[in-house]
């Protein structure tokens, strides 16, 4: 059976705005919930339906393809849901949002914390030299953030002793009844954990986490951009009672260079050509990154503001397929002091060629 369009099952304009698109599949989450309408599998169906047109609309990458290609272009990008607690557990931050904290029923929402908790993403900027972006490097990223104290193992408890939370009975979510439905939210006493430290770790005080710096070795790739980000895995925060570490990403910023200026592939640099090689013409040494000198031709009658290109010394492609070219931009370099036979013989030049 052919698929409807997403615009059309969210009752949505192709040219609706992310706030437009969250508040029509609000709308219909509601009317279509599981627990609004129990044992109903057309009204499941919508609530899948909508839901799946909502995370295509909501992602402006997959909204990009789908508007240029259809459904054609969602093929292999996880557009689909299997069933009701495969969409719980994609838009879990969307369904707190509606939902105050929980979801609506189900036990979707309902999981303790007390299991394996994964570490969060660190984000960073690192500084670097056009050289070292350009050929690559080796460098330590210096970090501070929160970790699990090592005394405590993360849980906050002195000896490791937990009890059950009072407010919410261990279960980690609190229910408040609103209207004819029944919402629950993360308990605010135990953060959903549902155990309480007995005695507060000295180390962290019971928050389970204490502050650290470290260093993360980090290798740049050759040809990496001002503005690109490496992801580094595991090097984030670390995991609690057992969960994977996050992931760190450093964000490149490079410092501008007084000799050469990158644009893309290539490299464009000054070459100040003396006036008689420019005018008659000549061989000339041009600097590259690399330390080298290479040789170029300057063909006669060059003038201020053409190009002289070197194939090969501009910076590697991060694919490997070569390089990008030097580009050296002519200036004429004029001299600020002349001899007196100098000025003769220039003299006697412009007679020449104003003949």
């Amino acid at each position: 059976m052919q698929k409807r369009d997403y615009y059309e099952v969210l009752g949505l304009e192709r040219t609706a705005q992310l706030e437009d698109v969250k508040k029509a599949y609000k709308k219909l989450a509601l009317k279509y919930h599981p627990d609004r309408n129990p044992g109903d599998a057309t009204a499941e169906e919508q609530f899948k339906v909508c839901s799946e047109a909502y995370g295509v609309l909501s992602d402006p990458e997959k909204r990009r393809r789908y508007d240029q290609f259809g459904h054609a272009g969602m093929e292999g990008a996880g557009a689909g849901f299997n069933d009701v607690g495969d969409i719980f557990s994609h838009f879990n931050d969307i369904f707190s949002d509606f939902f105050g904290g929980g979801g609506m029923g189900g036990g979707q929402q309902r999981r303790r914390r007390d299991g394996p908790q994964p570490g969060a993403d660190i984000r960073t900027v690192l500084r670097l030299e056009l050289t070292e972006a350009v050929f690559g490097a080796k460098k330590e990223v210096e970090l501070a953030h929160p970790s699990p104290c090592e005394l405590c193992q993360g849980s906050g408890a002195k000896d490791g002793q937990l009890s059950p939370c009072t407010t919410c009975g261990g279960k980690g979510q609190v229910s408040h009844a609103r209207g004819p439905f029944l919402l629950s939210s993360t308990c605010p006493s135990c953060q959903g954990r549902g155990m309480m430290p007995k005695d507060s770790c000295p180390s962290c005080r019971g928050s389970g986490e204490v502050q650290i710096q470290r260093k993360v070795k980090v290798t740049i790739p050759a040809g990496i951009d001002h503005g690109q980000t490496l992801r580094v895995p595991g090097q984030g925060q670390a995991g609690r009672r057992g969960g994977q570490s996050g992931h760190l990403y450093v964000t490149v910023d490079v410092s501008e260079d007084e000799r050469f200026e990158r644009q893309g592939h290539d490299l464009y640099h000054e070459l100040r050509v003396p006036f008689p090689v420019a005018a008659l013409g000549g061989e000339i040494t041009i600097p590259t990154l690399d330390g080298e000198r290479a040789k170029a031709s300057i063909p006669q009658g060059t003038q201020p503001g053409q190009t002289v290109v070197v194939e090969g010394f501009g910076v590697p492609r991060l694919d490997g397929r070569g390089r990008g070219n030097l580009i050296a931009v002519v200036q004429i370099d004029v001299p600020s002091k002349l001899s007196s036979k100098a000025k003769s013989l220039l003299k006697e030049l412009r007679g020449e060629l104003e003949e």
